[in-house]
C-alpha cells in the first residue's frame, strides 16, 4: 500500500505530465490559413518565437516529470529532484507569461503600435493556442502546488526533530 504523501506526489506528477504533454501536442498542431484584403496567409505557432519557447519548454518538462514518475521514493536524490522541480516550474512560469502577452497581442492587437487583432481572420487557430495555454496554466498551477508539497514533504522530518 502506498503512503498517503507519495500517492499524492505521484498523482500531481501525472496531471502534470499531461496537462505539459497536452501543450505541447495542442499548440504544436495549432495552424490556419486566413486571407487579409486579399492576402493569403498561414498562422503556425513556429511564427512566432514566445509559442516555439512554450512547446520547447513544455516539451522539456513533460520528459523531466516523466523521468521522475520511475524515481523510487526513498532515495537520496530527492533534494535534487526537489531543486529541479524549482527550476522547471521557473521554467514554466516564463514560457506561459511570454505565451500569454503574445496571445494577447494577437487577440486585441495594440493601437498604439498599429498591429491589429489577427484572432477575427484565423478563430481556429486561436481557439487552439487558447486551448494550449489552458493547459500550460494548469500545468504550471500543479507544478507550483508539486514544490510546495515536495518542499512540505523535505522539511516535514527536520521540523519533527526540532
Amino acid at each position: 500500500m502506498m503512503k498517503p504523501k507519495r500517492l499524492l506526489s505521484l498523482l500531481l506528477r501525472l496531471i502534470a505530465v499531461g496537462a505539459t504533454l497536452a501543450a505541447v501536442i495542442i499548440m504544436a498542431t495549432s495552424h490556419e490559413k486566413g486571407t487579409f484584403f486579399a492576402v493569403s496567409y498561414e498562422a503556425k505557432y513556429t511564427d512566432t518565437p514566445a509559442f516555439k519557447y512554450f512547446v520547447i519548454a513544455n516539451a522539456i518538462v513533460t520528459v523531466y516529470g516523466f523521468l521522475v514518475l520511475f524515481h523510487p521514493p526513498g532515495s537520496p536524490l530527492w533534494r535534487l529532484v526537489l531543486a529541479l522541480d524549482l527550476v522547471f516550474t521557473m521554467l514554466l512560469i516564463s514560457s506561459v507569461s511570454a505565451a500569454l502577452a503574445v496571445a494577447q497581442v494577437g487577440k486585441n492587437g495594440n493601437s498604439r503600435a498599429g498591429w491589429l487583432p489577427v484572432c477575427g481572420q484565423v478563430t481556429k487557430y486561436c481557439n487552439q493556442v487558447t486551448g494550449a495555454l489552458v493547459a500550460g496554466l494548469i500545468a504550471l498551477i500543479t507544478y507550483i502546488i508539486l514544490l510546495l508539497h515536495s518542499i512540505y514533504t523535505f522539511l516535514n522530518p527536520l521540523l519533527e526533530k526540532a
